[in-house]
């Protein structure tokens, strides 16, 4: 991306928001982020990640919901994006269950409202996440694009095909180009307190027993957070031809395309922090999915995308970023247990 571009990235002091914001401000180019900060988990760690962001000339930031859409408006018409990335969401499969009103607002709503922007601001390219949990239950791996996808077992997933379908109807009707990513198991650095590696860290260093779901017998397809944003970057520039319906419309797998065993995962996991895990085995959860596995042919041949970062060394940058960044002086964002036993290991 040779020329400077005006970006809106929505959810940008969110994990992969932040990741994408700080490459595309890197690169020279302006981003104005929009964010809720909600506390579904820890807010600080929102504000640190906004913190970095707020060190380059290109950035803005606007505390807003993507629920009001005067604010969406607002923002859109200030700032005339080139392109817009849809990022924010009300994330987590399990918390959807108990949660279903956030789901609605901030997935269906937001997302609609985000629509309506772009229609009445004009962008060259809005991208926006989608997820493997669309996948609900499908047996058949790798899962492909064109699998079936009518089957949610989650209340998330479904709010995600929806954004799918009404992407699909806005483009379409109102010559708006679009691509959706179907998000992997995500990590990484400065990733999401509320993901199953960063609340196992969190307890294998306090000493308190993690919670393994099916038994342990479970596959994921995790994706280090680099590679995703490489994957982005390269898919933002390029949007989609049409269709024979005259949608310029596209939905990717963006994945590691390679599905590690939960077990596995633990034990590197494990060997990078310096601890053994207490185990405590529990039946599969509503929501949950035994494997997911990504496909992504069709992105490594459209723009050559291709992982290249083992669990092994994702996980060590991880760790290494983990235990610096709760050992820090005396950091109440830790538990006294957690931070006790951190300093113990200095």
């Amino acid at each position: 991306m040779a020329d400077s571009k005006k970006y809106i990235i929505t959810g940008g002091a969110g994990f992969i928001g932040f990741y994408l914001s700080k490459a595309l401000l890197e690169k020279g180019n302006q981003v104005a982020v929009i964010d809720n900060l909600n506390d579904y988990y820890e807010v600080s760690l929102k504000e640190e990640r906004l913190s970095i962001l707020q060190k380059y000339p290109g950035f803005r930031f606007m505390k807003g919901d993507l629920a009001d859409k005067d604010a969406v408006f607002q923002l859109f018409s200030e700032e005339k994006p080139d392109i817009a990335v849809n990022l924010a969401a009300q994330a987590g499969v399990r918390y959807s269950i108990d949660n279903p009103d956030a789901y609605i607002q901030s997935n269906i709503v937001g997302f609609f409202h985000i629509l309506e922007a772009c229609r009445h601001y004009p962008v060259e390219h809005l991208v926006f996440a989608s997820s493997s949990s669309v996948y609900g239950g499908n047996e058949k791996v790798p899962f492909q694009v064109e699998d079936q996808v009518d089957r949610p077992v989650s209340l998330y997933a479904a709010t995600k095909k929806s954004n799918e379908l009404m992407a699909y109807a806005y483009s379409k009707l109102y010559q708006i180009s679009l691509t959706g990513l179907r998000f992997f198991t995500v990590y990484g650095p400065m990733g999401r307190p509320d993901m199953a590696y960063f609340k196992f860290a969190k307890k294998i260093i306090a000493g308190e027993p993690i919670q393994i779901y099916n038994n342990g017998d479970m596959m994921r397809d995790f994706t280090y957070i680099d590679d995703i944003v490489t994957g982005v970057e390269n898919i933002l520039g390029n949007p989609p031809g049409k269709d024979k319906n005259g949608a310029a419309y596209k939905i990717y797998n963006i994945g590691n395309n390679k599905p590690e065993k939960l077990m596995d995962f633990i034990a590197v996991l494990e060997s990078c922090l310096g601890r053994k895990a207490r185990k405590e085995f529990l039946p599969m959860q509503p929501g949950d999915v035994y494997e997911t596995y990504a496909d992504v042919r069709d992105l490594m041949e459209d723009f050559g995308f291709k992982p290249s970062t083992t669990i092994e060394e994702g996980l060590k940058k991880f760790a290494d970023w983990f235990l610096d960044y709760y050992r820090t002086g005396e950091n109440s964002r830790c538990p006294d247990s957690t931070r006790n036993d951190l300093r113990a290991q200095v």
